[in-house]
Parts: C-alpha cells; structure tokens; sequence
C-alpha cells in the first residue's frame, strides 16, 4: 500500500523546486529557439533525475531478511518447498515483497560429462530447444509479504515444481522488498 515514504516526497519537491528555478532563469533568454531547447533538456534532465531516484531511495529505505529459511523437497510431488519469515529491518513501511528462488543443476559433479556437453556449436538460425535438451536452471518468483510495517516478521511458505532430472542442485534465493 505504501509505496513513498517521506524521503521520496521531499526528494520530489526538491527536484521540481530546483526545476521551477531553472525554467525562471531561462526566461532571461531572449532567442525562443534556444530557450525551448533548453527547457526540453532541463525537463529531460529533471525526468530522469526524479525516476532514478526512487529506485535508490527503494534500496537505502525499505529493508527486509528473510529469517529461519528451511527447504524440503517432497519426492511424491516433485516439488520444493521454501518456508521462513520474513521481517522489516527498516523504519518505513514495504508495499510488497518479492522471492527469488533459482534452481542450479551442477553437472560437473556427475562425473558424466563428455566433451559435446561442455561446448556444442549451434547456428543462429535454431530458435527453441532440442528435444534432448533438458534445463539446467529454473527461476520462480513469489510475493511473499505485501504491506509490512515496520519491525514486523511474516510467516511465508512456498513450493515450486522440482525437475525430475536434476542431480546437484544448487539453490539460490533473493528479496526484493518495495
């Protein structure tokens, strides 16, 4: 629900005062080209400037761990199942927060690599994948937290499909909290 805090507020107010104050100091130009010209790239400039900010205020602003992270993998179903907590570090509250779960097959570690699955050339002209070929990483994210105030932990749990195939999985799990 709440997306601005405070910071990105003022940082908005400032960024539109200092753009007021520019566009009243190009009014001294005289030549009407120059002056659209410089306006239409301190409203570029300003643009830019306002919605890099907010990513960046994002980052220093709204803050979260995941906490007690377990993993099981269920052999009936063929999943994996993440569960822990999730908690707000910061002091402003998080709209909603993101998990990132990849899944890695090491196929080094199998000890069945030949040479043709280390490097196999392929033309540009090949759009989807062979019917041989398997994946060797998957990707799935979840929103695991929506609305948290600040200081406040979240139960979540959540399951993705386990590919049959994988040996040595690896896996790697990411927040992105806004």
């Amino acid at each position: 629900m709440a997306y601005f805090t405070i910071l990105h507020i003022l940082t908005l107010a400032i960024l539109f005062i200092i753009y007021i104050l520019l566009i009243v100091l190009m009014r001294k130009e005289n030549r009407p080209k120059i002056f659209w010209s410089m306006v239409f790239a301190n409203t570029l400039v300003m643009g830019m400037l306002m919605v890099f900010a907010m990513p960046v205020l994002d980052k220093y602003t709204k803050k979260a761990q995941v906490e007690n992270l377990t993993q099981k993998r269920i052999l009936m179903t063929e999943s994996i199942t993440f569960s822990g907590q999730v908690r707000n570090t910061g002091s402003f509250a998080i709209g909603k927060c993101k998990f990132e779960v990849k899944l890695v097959n090491n196929p080094l570690t199998s000890g069945k690599l030949a040479g043709s699955q280390v490097f196999r050339p392929t033309s540009g002209l090949q759009y989807g994948p062979d019917d041989g070929e398997k994946a060797s990483t998957v990707v799935e994210n979840f929103v695991i937290a929506t609305d948290l105030k600040p200081g406040e932990l979240r139960n979540f749990s959540v399951s993705m499909r386990y590919p049959p195939h994988f040996q040595q999985t690896t896996p790697f799990t990411t927040l992105n909290c806004r």
